[in-house]
């Protein structure tokens, strides 16, 4: 089975951040941005069919959308999915910023920067609260972790 946990590509959620504020800035409008998102989305790994249940349901989503973590060598890693193009490709972004940091980090990563890039402000208000509790979600988890650790 492949490794349904995506690994970073950038160093830092910082990084991430910043190089995804560059690629959105190479497209004209928003159309051409929704079209990279969403190809994004389709190459998140494959998410295994056995998570997508209520278990894994992320609540406050208008589409369905799964999360499921894991610890390996004190950091956290995410894979996701949705049953729409537009929202998969969502959840390939914040995966990006936040899969394969340690919890502190994920935790010191505002999802401000949803709004810093215009994601937010762009997408329908249902979209919108649905990106921002896919945030929520993976914060969530990275503080029940740091929670965990700390005994």
């Amino acid at each position: 089975m492949t490794d349904p946990f995506v690994r970073p590509e950038d160093e830092t959620a910082a990084a991430a951040i910043a190089a995804i504020g560059d690629e959105l800035a190479l497209f004209d409008d928003w159309m051409q941005r929704y079209q990279y998102i969403i190809e994004l989305g389709r190459k998140l790994p494959p998410f295994p069919a056995e998570w997508t249940n209520d278990a894994h349901r992320v609540p406050g989503c208008q589409s369905q959308v799964w999360l499921e973590s894991a610890t390996r060598d004190g950091a956290l890693y995410f894979a996701g999915a949705s049953d729409a193009a537009i929202v998969s490709g969502l959840v390939a972004l914040l995966l990006r910023v936040y899969s394969g940091r340690t919890p502190d980090e994920i935790l010191a990563t505002d999802p401000g920067f949803l709004r810093d890039l215009g994601l937010v402000q762009a997408l329908s208000t249902n979209r919108g609260n649905g990106v921002e509790a896919m945030a929520r979600a993976i914060r969530h988890a990275a503080a029940q972790t740091a929670a965990q650790e700390r005994g």
